[in-house]
This record gives C-alpha cells, structure tokens and sequence, in this order.
C-alpha cells in the first residue's frame, strides 16, 4: 500500500471497520519503531536496559501515544506531516515516562529530619570532584559553610525543600509540585523568594555572585 496522505491518515483514524484497523496498526508500528530508536540510540541511561525491555518499554510508550494521538485529531493542523506530527507527540510521551520513573521513588522527607536539612544534599552534594590547591579548598570550604547555613537559617522549610530539590537534586518542577501539594506558578515564585533571600544573604557575609561562581 502506499503512503497515506495526511488527510487519508486522519480520515482512515476517524472512520470505523477495517481501514481504521490498519491505520491504527500501521501507525503504531510507525511509533513504536521511532520511540525504540530513541531509546536504544539516544538514551545512554538506558544503555543497561536489555533489548527486550527496550521494546517493551518503545510498546507501552508507543501504546500511550496512540491513544493521545487519536484523542487529538481535531487539533492536526496539516502543517507537517502527520506521521511526523504522531511521532513528536510520542517523544513527548517517551521523554514524560522516562522523567516520571526517574523520580517515582523520590520522597522529599528525605530532605529533612526534624525540620533541619540534611547535611549530605548541601556542601557534600556540591563539594568538587577533584581537590584544588589547599588555600582555594580551604576558601571553598568556607563558603560552603556560608550557604549551608544560609539554606538552614534563611530558607522556610518549603523553600529549602523546593530549593533543594530542585537545584541540587535535579528534580522537575512539576514533580515538586505534585509532591508539595501546590501549582507550577506558586512552586516559581516559593524559588524565586528563596533565591532572593540567599542572594541578600550571602551579600550581607561579603560574597557576592560573581566572586562564588568564580571561585567554583
């Protein structure tokens, strides 16, 4: 059979009976291909995964799309082709899942413990890999210190959760959020106001920006 055009595609997927049968197949198989692809050649975290689990995780992805696709075929526009546009919506879907797993365990008590924040998510997450000369150890060190104590004594709780969280451990926004109860827009602003607060914090010990991007 030849390539379906774009108003074929959305035709066959909207009808009932056997062509939309085959649209959907051949579609799927479109998907799940482009999704596997992904997986296996451009995503190096993946790169333990067995390829059997590369082609289970690329089905169930590829499952998850179809049924986005075909949920929004009001809002194909024709603008590209419609295979490319099923296949962007897929990556969406694949790039989502993967971020979920990723932090689908992550627990935000573990940030605190009576209401102090523990002490290996601060200086020793960020402390450099490799060890400077002493003098610039020792002055990194120091600062160090200065932010801890900035993030414990500065920070409400909510804040050195969201700040921590989200500067040092790498966590999604909208995972915090859905952790912390809140929005996306509320989460931005608890960010901003704790940023704020380090920055006159650490301009107040003397450290400014610049001097402690430069001396890490």
């Amino acid at each position: 059979m030849s390539e379906r055009t774009n108003e074929e595609w959305v035709a066959d997927l909207q009808t009932e009976g056997p062509p939309r049968k085959d649209a959907i197949e051949a579609l799927l198989t479109r998907l799940e291909r482009g999704v596997y692809y992904y997986l296996s050649q451009e995503r190096s975290d993946l790169s333990d995964r067995s390829t059997e689990q590369l082609h289970q995780m690329a089905e169930d992805f590829a499952q998850d799309a179809l049924l986005k696709v075909l949920d929004n075929l009001d809002s194909f526009r024709g603008e590209s082709q419609f295979t490319t546009w099923a296949s962007k919506i897929a990556m969406r879907v694949a790039i989502s899942e993967l971020r979920r797993a990723r932090f689908k365990d992550y627990s935000l008590d573990y940030l605190t413990v009576g209401g102090e924040l523990m002490p290996s998510i601060t200086s020793l997450a960020i402390s450099p890999d490799s060890v400077p000369p002493p003098e610039r150890y020792t002055e990194q060190q120091d600062v160090l210190a200065i932010v801890d104590e900035a993030i414990e004594s500065a920070l409400t709780e909510r804040q050195r959760i969201a700040l921590t969280a989200y500067a040092i451990d790498g966590v999604p926004l909208e995972e915090i959020a859905l952790r912390m109860n809140t929005n996306r827009n509320a989460l931005y602003k608890l960010l901003h106001d704790a940023r704020l607060k380090l920055k006159y914090y650490m301009e107040s010990h003397g450290l400014s920006l610049d001097y402690i991007l430069d001396l890490f």
